[in-house]
């Protein structure tokens, strides 16, 4: 660090390395680190943040479970340390100890100076922390260049008062805050506005360094802040792009705001013991001039439906990328769930990254056939056409006689369905594929689809998208584009599958701005029928809905993973049981 002799509470200029990160890609993850280091010294920072476990990724599950891997993160946090000169860095790791830890290194001149251990580990939603780690015992402090930061990770900096409100009565006028939080629709302004409200309280700066990027199911939408004592915003990054956020901010304002904001002297007098300081760097140099203004770059925020079509373009791109593949193939129905998938996908991977397939039966319309060929042009992607009627009437014969004197019904829609997901796997097995299902969160909800065929695929790109929000993203695409991307016929059509003559969802469904508002309160808010109906819904469409959604559990179980963007997904979210007796 610098030579200085006494310590200074002048401008601090940090860093927040806002990275993807790739789980179990530890030698990667470890490249970006370096490289984010070596920036952050660049732009003169002299504390650079990187998130929660971003050695390992997140979340890491039962690799956790494995000593090997644990390490090797360590072995790599060591040869970080190896390339702080001049810098102090904190670094999210699994710590293996007397048991394992979700941890921060601080890391500089070359050495490993302490560790910090998470004090709140979540076991909620897609958490499930409390099975992997040990928590910590205390809340923590360092000093550069006589200012004292407070130390924090993710959902420590959610509870209202310990781990920052003993450190700011400690004297800490910075909390940093490492994080790996996952996104769904609104999560960022709430999350924001909870870190102002911590700023305010605990009169002090708060950096939030966020992680980025696509794992599995989940989106991180980065969206790193730095906010000051007032709770205002200073510097914010990009949301679900890689950045590298520096900001200068002046530790000082909020030392000097408490000598007028006297609230927590009798807290501080009160208070039995100050946390440890893990580490003191006194000999730090001042910013710049060049980089003494206090403040950094503020990113604009997205509205919520772009911010919600953003998060399914990164997970998409991510899985594929992260799972090596380069291609995706989709059917292509004439549909407007399949239209924008196609224009997710399209924009996820490029158009010579995309091929659709327009598999027509008997039953599909001329209507629906041409703007699928119309939306495949648009997009410029890759179009094959298979004309499914001579496989149907194959199952049809090979059935003949052991459906001899029934009906047609639900069975041979069926079958249709599953000629097209058999013919979307073939492309898959020739040419290494990744195959897209196109089905939305409203037909997961209540079973209307199909097994083995329109849930086969490799990964449901709008799975925890309702069917009124797929219209919404559906005429964001239009308005970006500034032109019809999607057919406007594809948009206003009534939504049918076409698996019989004159079909409509609404035959069989109560219509989706009836059923979307069900499904939220009971999928998102576990309301049950009795309040259901006090919230104004029909006892006969709640008591449908209900039934549907229960029913269908064991079909949700067996559907390909896919993008969570609601506050309650299936999948890891939600968990209930397929045997199951208690409706609703």
């Amino acid at each position: 660090m610098g030579d200085m002799e006494s310590p200074t509470t002048g401008p601090l200029r940090i860093a927040l390395c806002q990275m993807n990160a790739t789980v179990g890609d530890i030698a990667g993850n470890e490249r970006k680190i370096l490289d984010g280091i070596a920036a952050a010294r660049e732009q003169g920072a002299q504390l650079v943040l990187v998130p929660e476990l971003a050695i390992t990724g997140y979340p890491p599950e039962d690799l956790l479970l494995k000593e090997h891997f644990l390490a090797d993160a360590r072995a790599a946090i060591d040869r970080i340390a190896a390339a702080t000169e001049g810098i102090v860095a904190l670094v999210g790791f699994p710590e293996r100890a007397d048991d394992v830890y979700n941890a921060l290194a601080v890391l500089a001149d070359g050495t490993l100076h302490g560790i910090y251990r998470k004090l709140y580990l979540p076991n909620y939603g897609v958490f499930d922390e409390a099975r992997y780690f040990q928590t910590g015992a205390d809340a923590g402090l360092i000093e550069i260049g006589g200012v004292k930061l407070g130390l924090s990770i993710c959902e420590d900096i959610w509870e209202p008062g310990p781990p920052a409100s003993s450190e700011a009565r400690a004297g800490a006028t910075v909390i940093v805050n490492i994080s790996a939080s996952p996104y769904h629709a609104g999560r960022g302004a709430q999350r924001e506005r909870m870190l102002a409200q911590r700023a305010r309280d605990n009169n002090c700066v708060v950096a939030f360094c966020a992680l980025v990027g696509g794992q599995d199911e989940l989106v991180f939408d980065g969206h790193s802040l730095v906010i000051d004592h007032r709770g205002e915003v200073i510097a914010r990054g990009r949301q679900f792009a890689e950045e590298l956020l520096v900001a200068t901010i002046d530790p000082q304002a909020a030392a000097t705001h408490r000598l007028r904001d006297a609230r927590h002297r009798a807290d501080v007098r009160a208070a039995h013991q100050d946390p440890p300081t893990l580490a003191r760097f006194p000999g730090v140099d001042p910013p710049s001039p060049e980089h003494a203004r206090i403040g950094g770059p503020v990113a604009e925020l997205l509205a919520p439906t772009a911010e919600v079509y953003q998060a399914l373009v990164l997970g998409l791109r991510d899985y594929a990328a992260k799972n090596g593949f380069a291609h995706v193939v989709l059917g292509l129905s004439g549909g407007i769930d399949s239209a924008l998938v196609a224009c997710i996908a399209a924009d996820a991977l490029g158009p010579d990254g995309v091929s659709v397939a327009v598999m027509p039966s008997p039953h599909s319309s001329e209507a629906t056939q041409t703007d699928a060929r119309l939306l495949a042009a648009n997009l410029g992607v890759e179009r094959f056409e298979f004309e499914i009627a001579p496989a149907m009437h194959a199952y049809e014969a090979t059935l003949a006689d052991v459906f001899a004197g029934r009906e047609p019904d639900i069975t041979e829609e069926n079958l249709q369905a599953r000629i097209r997901g058999n013919l979307l796997m073939a492309l898959s097995n020739k040419f290494g594929w990744l195959v897209l299902a196109t089905g939305n969160k409203s037909e997961m909800s209540v079973g209307y689809s199909t097994l083995y065929g329109d849930l086969a695929g490799g990964f449901a790109v709008i799975k925890d998208v309702y069917k009124t929000r797929v219209y919404e993203l559906s005429r964001h695409v239009n308005e970006v584009a500034g032109e019809e991307r999607i057919p406007a016929s594809i948009i206003e059509r009534a939504p049918s599958a076409e698996l019989r003559p004159d079909q409509r969802d609404e035959d069989s469904l109560p219509p989706y701005d009836v059923l979307d508002p069900i499904l939220d309160a009971y999928i998102e808010e576990d309301l049950g029928r009795e309040q259901l109906v006090l919230r104004g819904f029909r006892p006969d469409d709640v008591e449908k809905v209900v039934r549907l959604v229960d029913r269908a559990e064991y079909k949700r179980r067996q559907a390909p993973p896919g993008i969570k963007v609601t506050s309650r997904a299936f999948g890891r979210d939600r968990r209930v049981p397929i045997t199951n007796r208690y409706g609703g």
